[in-house]
């Protein structure tokens, strides 16, 4: 517990503009400071810091807080881990007792393995020190590579020992819990021993934008070629490969100071290798292809981005989604392509930290005549081959949004490929027209309720079917992701819709709503995925942290469901639902309302009979009224069913 006193005196340090620009990029507008939201992808600022106030606001998705709420918010640590971590950066001293049992049970287990991997790291970098093995293997490679003792600190290199189980068998005998040391990845265990993941390597801490270590890299110095040579943490609670970018904790601050400049290398050994060389704006995809969280990570921070490519031509070709995708998150791209045989890394080593510099700057290129000389050689021959270039670029260019800067570019690509600059304007208004009316059809289908099977009444309210709540649940986990082809029956319109996206407008629109408490978590929790635009994994429900959902989907997701009889008599094995799911939604939404609307039909006739009995004249004609329209409802429905073939 943390006493109130030390409360207001970490709160009172916490001077909220320069602790959000470590994440954010801020520009100072008026009073206030203006950035890119860092909790929901916008391309126009509209998070707002108001230094006076000590608050943020963003008018985009309407996160606001203060400098506590913000850590809470961006790290995703609770109220107390929030407070010991700007404890820790404003040097405020914090008593904390030894953590007794009771007390580790009651931490998060996020809390709990960033612990594990903070002491991890410090075991490692110990190691690396103040151990023969470590001195004589890790810290001799390292410097064999050019690291110098002050950038293998900076970077908090480590080793791992070649004792198998060095590392768990020193955590344990400290203390720590060995389901943190499995689900951060560090350790394995089996029935009669445990086992380092990372022995006999040098070690890579990845730290989050806020410098907490969530993972680990690690190098191999053996010449096995059975042997991986790198491996990496598994995902985890606080470790997702695809939305950490390696060395931008080290970089963000000079990202701003060199004019909101990055540059991206491909390894952890060209990140530290440039940082020494005085390069410091420089960041890595850590080995894996860049990814679309990886770009927004880099964009807080940077509005140009310099890819640094090795002399690998085959890696280059392969990797050159990365400049679209670089685009289309709003930012210039620029190439610098090393000889061949060479990378960052080794190009430093060699010839030095000017020379690299120079390098660099006079080998900058844009993605159009990066892209014109990568394939050019082999297409000018082929007109086929030529054409395809060309297009390519042209999709290109159509990405940006800036006007100005599409109109330059398409003039730089005209010289370049010999190509008139109306021929090119023409091709890009076509690949613009296209996707705006692509844009339009996605936005009509996700909010226009889709409608296949008649409405029910107003007025059915308290009616449910627990069978078909069932099948629907296992329809939307099995297959939510899926695509269909449909006919809005309201419009017309031909239609592509997630099947997820139907299931919703068909409930919403009906005013439907699952009675059964575990089935409205399942489709509550699926609603909500799909509203931020996340795919429905079954895992997500299957290994869910409500035992009941996680109880409830296995049951249904698995084979040994028992499917609806429907299925069951037509011979239909579930591997061949996904070819038939139009139909298959259609019929079970059909009969799911026949149900419904035939024990509506009921309950009118009950109250028809009583109004009747009673001479109540003014509510019998109403209901009268309700029960001709419920007629029509079912003969509609029953049509249907009769088309309906599977």
């Amino acid at each position: 517990m943390i006493d109130q006193v030390t409360v207001q005196k970490i709160i009172d340090a916490a001077e909220i503009t320069s602790l959000i620009q470590e994440f954010v990029s801020l520009k100072r507008r008026g009073a206030n400071y203006l950035g890119l939201c860092p909790f929901h992808n916008e391309k126009t600022p509209s998070f707002t810091v108001s230094p006076s106030k000590g608050i943020f606001k963003c008018f985009g998705c309407g996160k606001a807080g203060n400098a506590v709420s913000f850590i809470m918010a961006h790290e995703q640590l609770s109220y107390p881990e929030a407070l010991r971590y700007l404890a820790k950066k404003y040097n405020i001293h914090i008593e904390e007792k030894e953590l007794t049992e009771e007390d580790i049970r009651a931490n998060t287990e996020r809390e709990s393995m960033n612990i594990v991997n903070e002491a991890a790291c410090k075991y490692f970098e110990n190691t690396l020190f103040n151990s023969d093995e470590g001195i004589s293997i890790g810290l001799s490679y390292f410097k064999e590579r050019g690291f110098n003792e002050q950038v293998i600190k900076e970077f908090r290199l480590g080793y791992s020992l070649e004792q198998k189980n060095a590392f768990t068998e020193w955590a344990l005998k400290n203390g720590y819990k060995k389901e943190f040391l499995e689900s951060t990845g560090l350790s394995f265990f089996k029935e009669n021993y445990y086992f380092d993941r990372f022995a006999a390597r040098v070690m890579f801490p990845i730290l989050s934008i806020a410098g907490q270590v969530v993972g680990f890299g690690a190098r191999t110095l053996s010449n096995d070629k059975k042997t991986a040579k790198y491996l990496n943490s598994p995902e985890s609670l606080v470790y997702n490969k695809s939305k950490v970018v390696y060395g931008l904790f080290h970089a963000k601050n000079e990202i701003i100071k060199q004019n909101k400049k990055c540059y991206l290398v491909e390894g952890y050994m060209d990140v530290i290798s440039l940082f020494m060389t005085g390069i410091k704006n420089v960041v890595s995809s850590s080995g894996t292809s860049l990814t679309e969280d990886q770009i927004r990570q880099i964009h807080r921070f940077a509005d140009d981005i310099t890819i640094l490519y090795d002399g690998d031509l085959a890696g280059i070709k392969a990797s050159l989604r990365a400049i679209d995708m670089i685009l289309e998150q709003g930012l210039n791209v620029r190439i610098v392509l090393f000889p061949e045989g060479e990378d960052p890394d080794s190009y430093a080593k060699k010839h030095g930290s000017s020379k690299t510099i120079e390098y660099i700057e006079k080998n900058e290129t844009d993605f159009i005549s990066f892209k014109a000389n990568l394939l050019f050689d082999e297409a000018k021959n082929d007109p086929i081959k030529r054409a395809s270039l060309i297009t390519d670029i042209v999709r290109s260019i159509a990405i940006i949004n800036d006007n100005i800067k599409q109109s330059i570019y398409i003039q730089e690509c005209s010289k370049i490929l010999d190509v008139d600059q109306s021929v090119l304007y023409a091709e890009v208004l076509k690949i613009r027209r296209s996707k705006i009316e692509s844009i339009k059809k996605q936005e009509y289908r996700y909010s226009q309720p889709v409608k296949l099977t008649p409405s029910l009444p107003d007025s059915f309210e308290g009616i449910y079917f627990e069978s078909q709540e069932k099948e629907i649940i296992r329809l939307l986990l099995l297959y939510g992701n899926n695509i269909i082809d449909i006919k809005d029956g309201a419009t017309e319109t031909e239609l592509e819709i997630s099947v997820a996206h139907f299931i919703i407008n068909e409930l919403r629109s009906e005013g439907l709503e699952f009675k059964n408490v575990i089935n409205k978590k399942i489709f509550l929790f699926a609603e909500e995925l799909i509203n931020n635009d996340e795919p429905i994994k079954i895992e997500l429900f299957t290994h869910n942290l409500d035992p009941e959902i996680s109880q409830v989907s296995v049951n249904l997701c698995s084979s040994k469901y028992e499917l609806s009889p429907i299925w069951e008599k037509r011979g239909s094995p579930i591997l061949k639902e996904e070819k038939r799911l139009q139909e298959i939604l259609e019929d079970v939404f059909i009969k799911y309302k026949l149900k419904i609307a035939k024990e509506f039909e009921t309950n009118v006739k009950n109250k028809i009979k009583l109004l009747t009995e009673s001479k109540n004249d003014e509510e019998l004609q109403s209901t009268l009224e309700d029960f001709k329209k419920i007629k029509g409802i079912l003969k509609d429905l029953s049509n249907m069913q009769g088309r309906v073939i599977l």
